[in-house]
């Protein structure tokens, strides 16, 4: 036999050896993986998707497959059984067409709702090359672990009963294969990005020269030095509104905003590191300002400037803000390496800050708040206990786009009044808790709160608040109707598949236009700020123009028309 009959020999081999049953579910799970979730896709995404979700399918049915010979149940004669699965492969190849077919539309109904332009193909050709690549990757790492099983069991079985040694050889094959992830690729990796992301926190823009009034973090009579406070930190200290840039919007007198971060090279540990920024808040005189804010913020130590822009222009300069950095690595990174610096370093500021405030005379101190976007609003949340500060409260927090891991944010959700959408709920009367979206609270701005305010700002588009790992075996909450504003209505689900989209969803949540996704728009902030600080000193007018002042900034910024602006680098 010459090369290319045994080439031949071998392809046909490898086509036989494939599953039917695999097949058929493969193809199912390629084409709900066409169908929209959260965010839209390109051809890349999808096709990556798609060829992961087909992988799956492929899988499910091998391990089915292999269940009922296990059982050793009958099986319909060979001729019955080629006609059925030539049948079932043309219904399913008649499927994967139609759903090709119908990709661009499902996509458009994502980019209609959140007004972004229709496309005209969803690339069908190139979504099935990179489904067929990436299909092809896993069946290579599944068919080696087979491999390894039955090498392993093999020896085993000379020793040990048969079945026993197969058991044996699929948990050492999984050790093995797990082993090399975690501790080679996995750490490898890691210590990679980690030297990355710290290289990068340590550059010095040239755009964003040193502050030389005394009064800065960062200046020459800062406790903290410029180079000490890491790329985001220099950036959030550098930029923001100033006293004149507030006056020129509000047309009233403002003051400078106090800025106080410290970098994750301020100090070795997370207590000392708040502990300086106490000591620079107070040489500040961040406490004699009217509002003060612990921002927690996200993996990278970003901090949204849709948020803080807009509370210093809504208290006219009179605000103190204090931030901390935790981490160089952005926020999934962050979760999945470093899972407790965030919530440490949060509750060491809240601490010390907290700690001195209460000290304060009641008459003579800023209302204290909390505020934290994505990972820093879960670690916010875990930064105050209740019961420490009973007694004496903050004046209340704002949470936009809480992680699904958000302990608080899901116990309210999930306990929320019967009736309202999981994606918008109401909480007992709204004195203590309201959630807010695009379009303002369902409560009436004029209900009476308590004595604390909590504010959650979320989009129902955002995948990184409303994944669960439930989704792969039941539909959510929130795709009962009625729907959020900015979900599709083609939404459907579809079991381990969804699950599977909208951890995709997670990944480019922040690809979307501003106001979707878990890209937080500076005129939704006014709502959230108003109703969390009790903003009585505009006019509806007024908040209206304000609005949108921040809003065109922070889109023309956001398209890159204004170079290094924070609004552009969403560094989380």
């Amino acid at each position: 036999m010459g090369a290319f009959g045994k080439l031949a020999w071998l392809i046909r081999r490898q086509l036989l050896s494939f599953s039917g049953v695999g097949l058929m579910l493969g193809a199912l799970f390629f084409a709900a993986a066409l169908t929209p979730t959260l965010i839209p896709r390109s051809y890349l995404t999808q096709g990556a998707i798609a060829g992961a979700c087909f992988g799956i399918g492929y899988l499910a049915g091998n391990v089915w497959r292999w269940l009922w010979h296990y059982l050793e149940l009958p099986e319909p004669p060979a001729r019955l059984r080629s006609t059925a699965n030539a049948l079932v492969a043309a219904a399913c190849l008649l499927v994967v067409i139609v759903f090709l077919w119908r990709a661009a539309g499902w996509q458009n109904s994502i980019r209609t709702v959140m007004k972004m332009a229709p496309v005209e193909t969803a690339h069908p050709l190139k979504v099935c090359a990179i489904a067929m690549m990436t299909f092809v990757v896993l069946l290579v790492l599944a068919r080696l672990f087979a491999l390894a099983v039955r090498l392993i069991a093999a020896r085993a079985r000379r020793v040990i009963p048969r079945r026993i040694a197969n058991v044996i050889g699929v948990l050492a094959a999984g050790l093995l294969f797990w082993s090399i992830a975690s501790n080679v690729l996995i750490r490898t990796a890691f210590n990679a990005l980690d030297v990355s992301f710290r290289e990068v926190d340590a550059l010095l823009e040239p755009e964003r020269p040193q502050p030389t009034a005394p009064e800065r973090t960062g200046s020459a009579a800062s406790l903290v030095k410029w180079t000490q406070l890491g790329r985001m930190g220099r950036r959030f200290i550098a930029s923001g509104p100033t006293a004149t840039e507030i006056s020129a919007v509000t047309g009233r007198p403002a003051l400078e905003p106090v800025r106080v971060y410290v970098g994750l090279g301020g100090a070795e540990t997370a207590q000392a590191r708040a502990r300086l920024a106490l000591d620079e808040l107070k040489r500040q005189h961040g406490f004699e300002r009217d509002t003060l804010i612990v921002v927690t913020p996200t993996g990278t130590g970003w901090i949204d400037p849709a948020a803080m822009d807009t509370v210093e222009y809504l208290h006219h300069g009179d605000v103190a803000s204090v931030a901390m950095q935790y981490s160089y690595l952005n926020s999934p990174l962050s979760l999945l390496f470093q899972p407790e610096s965030g919530a440490e370093a949060a509750r060491a500021l809240f601490s010390e800050i907290y700690g001195y405030w209460a000290t304060l005379p009641k008459n003579r101190r800023p209302k204290l708040y909390l505020h934290g976007l994505s990972l820093g609003a879960m670690n916010s949340e875990k930064s105050a206990e209740l019961f420490e500060m009973i007694g004496d409260p903050i004046a209340g927090a704002l949470l936009s786009g809480a992680p699904f891991e958000s302990r608080i944010w899901r116990s309210i959700t999930a306990n929320r009044n019967p009736g309202t959408p999981a994606w918008l709920p109401e909480f007992r009367d709204g004195r203590f808790v309201r959630f807010m979206n695009q379009n303002g609270p369902t409560v009436p701005a004029d209900a009476p709160w308590g004595p604390m305010r909590v504010v959650y700002l979320q989009y129902a588009s955002d995948a990184i608040a409303f994944f669960a790992y439930h989704d792969a075996y039941r539909a959510p909450d929130w795709m009962t109707a009625p729907r959020g504003p900015d979900v599709s209505p083609e939404l459907r689900w579809y079991p381990v598949v969804t699950m599977l989209q909208l951890a995709l969803d997670m990944a480019v949540a922040t690809n979307t236009p501003m106001g979707f996704g878990h890209v937080y728009a500076p005129e939704h902030y006014v709502d959230a700020w108003v109703a969390v600080t009790d903003v009585h000193d505009w006019s509806p007018d007024a908040l209206a123009q304000l609005k949108t002042h921040l809003a065109a900034a922070a889109r023309k910024a956001a398209e890159g028309n204004v170079a290094n602006e924070p609004y552009a680098d969403r560094g989380g």
